[in-house]
């Protein structure tokens, strides 16, 4: 988290400087602060972890920070899909970002995330920039993936991010073989393979799984349980949907999603596992506001007023916000001042995104093959192309 810590940081300087000072506190105050998590753990054939989680002023303003950053960009995503500025599938994260922000202050650049399409946010915990977030949504050269990715195919291999991926499911088993890598270099790293409930019931996961158990790979499953897959209510396509104990022989742990501490404890507790015992399965539990893409309003299988109540009752942001007011580390007014600052980050980016340029058609012919075969495009004007073979 230390790119995206480090831009909180910054950003939060107007803030901060003048809450700490008149607390007593700095900007950096690490005085240590005992939460506890919203939920018990519930562990399959493993203790859980303890649900007094430690933190510092710093980390919860930042956790605020960030969460407020995620949900005003996938806000401002839908708008622009709206617009037909962003083009193609887009899955959004809103309501789902205490897993992205608590996952990354519990671990390292070092260590490895590989997750579906609904990826935008995980990719700015790993020190993306909004630039090229929504350069890559909108197809411009400045994307992550040079504006040929789109919404699903964000990637940032330096910061150990290896892609949201369009197919459901075929990211796990590559997850277990990035930890195979980490093991045979003897790397004291762990791999999160991130995946849906719509993705738990397939075939590839437990093949996965099992090859990565067999081999105690530190490999950590994270069930990004939202309770619908596209349009499907978890019940109707699982008869069994306490997805930590799929893994039978492999431990798994019940993690409220919701609670960005809690998802933080439960990721440094499997970091610490995997290392020592292999794969460990983590089913949080947590819920998309948006529908499932673009097309799906979310609203004719599941009631608004069910979405409301997930708002109202176990809103991520809102938690965080109660626990600033509640240790006197910011105002309300303090706290309306920063979602301010958020939402002028967001469109300022936005507007620089807009001045990319598209890419270019030669685009098309790059990054397919191995550099030296495959079809190039040449000539003055890039519009002949030639092929190479081994």
């Amino acid at each position: 988290m230390a790119q995206l810590t480090h831009r909180s940081a910054n950003l939060l300087k107007p803030i901060s400087a003048a809450v700490f000072a008149t607390r007593g506190l700095t900007t950096a105050s690490t005085t240590p602060i005992t939460v506890e998590t919203s939920l018990p753990f519930t562990g399959h054939k493993i203790d859980p972890p303890s649900r007094s989680v430690e933190t510092t002023p710093q980390e919860l303003l930042s956790f605020y920070r960030d969460m407020a950053l995620m949900r005003r960009m996938e806000i401002a995503a839908d708008s622009l899909y709206k617009a037909k500025l962003i083009r193609g599938f887009c899955h959004l994260y809103d309501g789902q970002e205490a897993v992205a922000v608590g996952m990354e202050a519990a671990i390292t650049k070092k260590d490895c995330i590989i997750t579906a399409y609904r990826d935008h946010c995980i990719y700015l915990g790993r020190g993306g920039t909004l630039l090229e977030t929504f350069s890559e949504l909108m197809g411009r050269k400045d994307g992550c993936s040079k504006g040929k990715g789109g919404s699903m195919h964000f990637y940032k291999k330096d910061s150990g991010f290896y892609g949201g991926h369009g197919i459901v499911g075929a990211q796990i088993p590559l997850g277990c073989g990035l930890a195979f890598a980490q093991k045979y270099n003897k790397e004291e790293h762990v791999t999160f393979a991130m995946y849906g409930d719509g993705a738990a019931n397939q075939g590839q996961l437990f093949e996965a799984l099992n090859m990565a158990a067999l081999w105690d790979l530190p490999a950590i499953l994270v069930c990004e349980n939202n309770h619908y897959g596209m349009g499907t209510a978890e019940w109707r396509a699982a008869k069994s949907p306490a997805y930590y104990k799929r893994g039978d022989y492999v431990p798994g742990l019940k993690v409220d999603g919701m609670d960005a501490f809690a998802v933080k404890q439960a990721c440094k507790f499997a970091k610490e596992h995997a290392l020592k015992n292999g794969p460990i399965i983590l089913e949080m539990d947590t819920y998309r506001y948006h529908g499932h893409s673009m097309s799906d309003p979310g609203s004719t299988y599941r009631t608004r007023d069910e979405i409301t109540g997930v708002r109202q009752e176990r809103d991520p942001i809102e938690r965080i916000r109660k626990l600033i007011l509640a240790h006197d580390l910011a105002t309300e007014k303090e706290l309306k001042d920063t979602e301010k600052e958020v939402r002028k980050e967001v469109d300022e980016a936005i507007a620089k995104a807009k001045e990319s340029p598209l890419a270019d058609p030669s685009e098309l012919f790059t990054n397919v093959y191995v550099k030296g075969f495959g079809v190039e495009s040449f000539g003055a004007d890039r519009k002949e192309v030639r092929a190479v073979l081994p």
